[in-house]
């Protein structure tokens, strides 16, 4: 099976070697020029513990590929991962345009039956809209599959996450399509890697609800803290015997500024609005996005104090 991974971002550039690690050709293609000659050396525009050996070996194998050419890309390929940037405007809504450019690429060089799958974080409802735009915009009129299949990698661990996750998503409303994407996951699956098969809109709320469920933690284990300082109590004791409970976990319950990074605060704001465009009341994370902006301002003195 051949696949294309437009984007070389983290996301994409992960996406793209560990598919190659599993046996896979890859192809992975960036408008930007320098980052791909840069990879075609061997040059890893980001760190991640053991990314630039899977890569190195991949390449020498042959399996792994760069290029700037997205038409030659998306022709040659099965399945077609989008794994562009989608950051936050500021209203907190994802600026699709990267996506959406990436889409209009695709439409132009589809050629036979494809899959085209979205990696990037989206709003519900996107699957739905590149299946309408890609049957309007493609030059040949062709077949072609849809899915979801959202990324759960931690920084630092992304290697480890995409090669023994916890579960893997795959969201499609088409038969042909889910079978295509369970071979490619089959080094998983033989592994007994749980697969949660499911449709395109459910899968593109299950990326959001789950980082906003784990923003949530976050923030509720600060507001503990915030309470046992007032009470002269340690957190950590009561971190401790709060996550021993089988139901609650241990992960996720160390207090501390808030929640931060480029998952967490654009994910959180995102499901608010994607909640609003139906209609939907969410406070819960409405208010867990407050409470951590509050935390973050209430270390401000904390530290002034520290530093004297």
């Amino acid at each position: 099976m051949h696949i294309t991974v437009i984007g070389t971002g983290y996301v994409g550039l992960v996406t793209g070697a560990c598919f190659a690690e599993f046996g896979v050709e890859v192809t992975c293609v960036d408008i930007d020029k320098t980052k791909i000659e840069n990879l075609q050396k061997g040059i890893i525009p980001i760190y991640e513990p053991g990314l630039d050996n899977i890569v190195e070996k991949n390449s020498k194998a042959g399996r792994l590929h760069f290029t700037t050419d997205i038409k030659s890309a998306v022709e040659q390929a099965l399945v077609v991962f989008l794994a562009v940037g989608t950051p936050p405007r500021a209203d907190g809504s994802p600026d699709m345009s990267f996506y959406q450019q990436a889409a209009k690429d695709i439409a132009e060089a589809m050629s036979g039956y494809k899959v085209l799958v979205t990696k990037s974080t989206v709003p519900v409802g996107t699957g739905k809209w590149l299946r309408e735009f890609v049957t309007e915009h493609q030059k040949s009129k062709t077949n072609f599959g849809v899915a979801s299949n959202p990324e759960f990698l931690r920084e630092g661990a992304a290697i480890d996450d995409f090669m023994r996750p916890d579960r893997v998503v795959i969201g499609s409303n088409e038969e042909d399509a889910i079978a295509i994407m369970k071979d490619l996951y089959r080094p998983l699956y033989l592994i007994e890697t749980p697969i949660v098969i499911t449709s395109l809109e459910a899968a593109e709320l299950i990326k959001y609800a789950a980082n906003a469920f784990l923003a949530t933690k976050i923030t509720f284990i600060n507001e503990i803290a915030n309470l046992c300082d007032a009470i002269g109590c340690d957190v950590h004791d009561v971190a401790r015997g709060m996550g021993m409970d089988n139901r609650i976990g241990r992960k996720f319950l160390h207090p501390g500024p808030g929640y931060g990074g480029s998952c967490f605060p654009k994910d959180t704001r995102a499901l608010t609005t994607v909640a609003d465009q139906f209609g939907v009341e969410t406070l819960i994370v409405d208010a867990v996005v407050e409470a951590n902006e509050r935390q973050r301002q209430a270390m401000i003195p904390k530290i002034e104090k520290l530093v004297g």
